[in-house]
């Protein structure tokens, strides 16, 4: 069986779950949230845990029971905490500051970058080189933080570029090296 799919999702007090079809909504104190399951796996409730249960073990449905125990589990942490990525700017003269809601990034161009992020997303700056982009759909945040990061990926020569807190850039020596 499953590691993620046989592993029940207690739902906190604050978040209503409400199952209709074959989609799962959530509402919590952050907003609402749904997700469309796949028809053939069976969500069952019971003293405030959730449960996927799929109908054979066949290589489909295994492969199904983890990713939508995962993604009904994400909307439930999406309403009740939301998500957050962490965005660091290296280099000199690199630098990001929020206009309004609009990010505007100086990352070495001949122009600046302004960002306008989706609805749902709310972005932030920690001094000049730390962006912080939140929001309650995990797959919208990453998908953010991936858009900003693609302005300037990290170079591999100097490691100057926007990357994720904590990722480490393969540095390789330069020609002077050899």
């Amino acid at each position: 069986m499953s590691r993620v799919g046989k592993q029940p999702i207690s739902i906190p007090e604050a978040v209503t779950i409400h199952i209709e079809d074959n989609v799962v909504t959530a509402k919590g104190p952050k907003g609402e949230l749904s997700v469309e399951v796949n028809s053939d796996l069976t969500l069952t409730m019971k003293d405030g845990v959730l449960a996927v249960g799929r109908p054979s073990d066949e290589k489909y449905y295994k492969s199904m029971h983890g990713l939508y125990r995962s993604l009904v589990n994400n909307i439930i942490e999406g309403v009740t905490k939301g998500f957050e990525k962490r965005l660091e700017i290296v280099g000199v003269g690199f630098r990001a500051e929020m206009k309004g809601k609009n990010l505007l990034l100086s990352l070495g161009f001949s122009h600046d970058i302004l960002f306008k992020p989706s609805a749902n997303i709310e972005l932030a700056t920690e001094g000049n080189n730390v962006i912080i982009v939140r929001g309650i759909d995990k797959v919208l945040v990453g998908q953010v933080a991936a858009k900003i990061r693609s302005f300037r990926p990290p170079e591999p020569y100097k490691g100057k570029g926007v990357r994720y807190a904590g990722e480490t850039v393969r540095r390789k020596a330069g020609k002077a090296a050899a």
